[in-house]
């Protein structure tokens, strides 16, 4: 690992018009299990698909339909949990969470309040370099998702698909940890990562694969710091929930209006009243949607249709043992085997596709600084220059590492390079075919190169008393070398023959 400094969280103070306010934030993270059926029945989960045509009968609640789990979504979980190095439980079961909405056919929704199958746990969170901060997993469980409602397409009526109804989620809760907007969406972005990493989640914001549920009081300096001695939430102040914010940029404008919104309130000696609001970025403000309503009111009691879940030790073992190297311990092995920076590696490990990309650039380049200069500067530039991801990029990591190892072995320079990633890019081919067959490799022959460094001298003698009187005017003569020989010469050979022809 790392050595990482762990802070104390510092709360993001914000300036109410007669004392000063801290912010106190939970998340509730619904991740979409990456799985190709729903969490009880063996409907598909295509995104795209038309509407209602991912639907089976259990979906639809039909009468005398029963569910049935899905027990790669239960590996799924317990794969997430291990992750986020949290305490796994042999025994959970599930709960059935009552209210009416039009796309909840059944009037409940089948989830684990009492028994969850992943306990606690913890995300460590990048705050810059060398510095982290520690968000505390309060629980995971597993529950179906809704359909979903849609009011614009008629005037006069609303309809609903099905397509998403029973499809499985991992609710991921936090503590009430964050204490600033940027954290909030650094712990999401982090949380993120690490699901990917897992294939437990594809991470898909747009499609509303990982939204956040943001829980936002303010509390007086001081307060928070009773709370955690005391663990009593009465010092955290009255919360309110923003629903399903998909965004991380609107994830931070939702919380600092929220904040602003209830330190209006007490200072004018009203009180916050707990409810579940929306977010409206256009207007800049949370919108209410309903008061916010606790357990008791869900009437929530055991499933009868599902046996609890009894799992055994040895099942989760062997889950452990195929975990993939996370995000954390790559970047600390990026920067101590192969020498990076913590920034070079850390943007190489924010995305898996990225990392495994680099890494088989190094297996055949052999070198990882030099590996890391040319994905990061030269193919991430071009690639977002056009517009294009990395799976979508017409260079190979056999053909990058094939110019990287030209580079190291002195048969191309720096110029000639880029010249090369150019032809590959735009043409493709072998890069070592491609330097031999249009005669671009570099110029090593000392003798070749002390000509043409001793024809640029005499051509030019009111320049090389110049350059006498003032050593650095030699990158002139560099240049016109390198001009003459096409770019081909070493440049190391040619700085060398430079700087001993003209010392006074």
């Amino acid at each position: 690992m790392l050595d990482l400094t762990f802070e104390t969280p510092k709360p993001k103070v914000i300036a109410g018009a007669k004392h000063d306010w801290e912010l106190v934030i939970g998340m509730e993270i619904h991740a979409q299990v990456s799985s190709n059926a729903k969490l009880f029945s063996g409907a598909s989960t295509k995104f795209g698909a038309e509407p209602n045509s991912n639907v089976a009968f259990v979906d639809a609640a039909m009468p005398g339909m029963l569910p049935v789990i899905n027990n790669y979504c239960v590996e799924q979980a317990v794969r997430t949990g291990l992750g986020l190095k949290a305490d796994i439980n042999l025994f959970s079961a599930f709960d059935r969470k009552n209210y009416f909405y039009p796309d909840q056919p059944a009037g409940y929704q089948i989830s684990q309040l009492y028994h969850p199958i992943v306990g606690e746990g913890e995300v460590i969170v990048d705050m810059g370099p060398g510095v982290a901060r520690r968000v505390r997993i309060e629980r995971i469980h597993l529950e179906q998702d809704a359909g979903k409602s849609i009011h614009d397409m008629d005037p006069n009526s609303s309809f609903v698909d099905l397509n998403r109804a029973g499809v499985a989620l991992m609710e991921i809760v936090s503590r009430p940890d964050i204490r600033g907007p940027e954290e909030a969406a650094a712990y999401m972005l982090k949380l993120r990562q690490i699901l990917r990493y897992l294939g437990t989640c594809d991470g898909d914001m747009q499609s509303g694969n990982l939204r956040a549920d943001v829980n936002v009081s303010v509390c007086r300096p001081g307060q928070y710091e009773k709370y955690q001695e005391t663990q009593d939430f009465s010092h955290l102040g009255t919360r309110c929930e923003i629903k399903n914010m998909n965004s991380t940029r609107f994830i931070q404008q939702a919380i600092e209006v929220e904040a602003r919104r209830q330190i209006a309130i007490l200072e004018g000696g009203g009180e916050v009243d707990q409810e579940t609001r929306g977010f409206d970025p256009d207007r800049g403000e949370t919108r209410t949607q309903r008061s916010k309503e606790e357990a008791h009111d869900y009437r929530y009691f055991p499933d009868p249709d599902l046996l609890p879940l009894e799992i055994e030790q040895d099942w989760v073992d062997e889950i452990a043992k195929t975990l993939p190297e996370l995000p954390d311990e790559k970047k600390a092995r990026f920067v101590k085997v192969l020498g990076l920076s913590e920034y070079d590696a850390g943007v190489l490990t924010a995305d898996t596709v990225n990392a495994d990309y680099f890494e088989e650039v190094v297996a055949t380049g052999k070198d990882g600084k030099l590996s890391a200069n040319w994905v990061i500067n030269e193919l991430f530039g071009r690639l977002k220059k056009d517009d294009k991801d990395i799976e979508d990029c017409p260079v190979s990591p056999a053909q990058l590492g094939g110019i990287v190892a030209l580079i190291k072995a002195g048969d191309i320079s720096g110029k000639i390079a880029k010249d090369l990633f150019e032809i590959v890019y735009t043409e493709g081919g072998d890069p070592a075919q491609i330097v031999d067959a249009r005669g671009m490799k570099q110029v090593t022959d000392t003798g070749a190169i002390e000509t043409a460094v001793d024809e640029i001298i005499a051509a030019n003698p009111d320049q090389v008393e110049k350059a006498k009187a003032n050593p650095k005017l030699a990158g002139w003569f560099v240049g016109q070398v390198m001009k003459a020989t096409g770019g081909k010469a070493n440049p190391k050979v040619v700085n060398e023959l430079v700087a001993a022809k003209l010392a006074p």
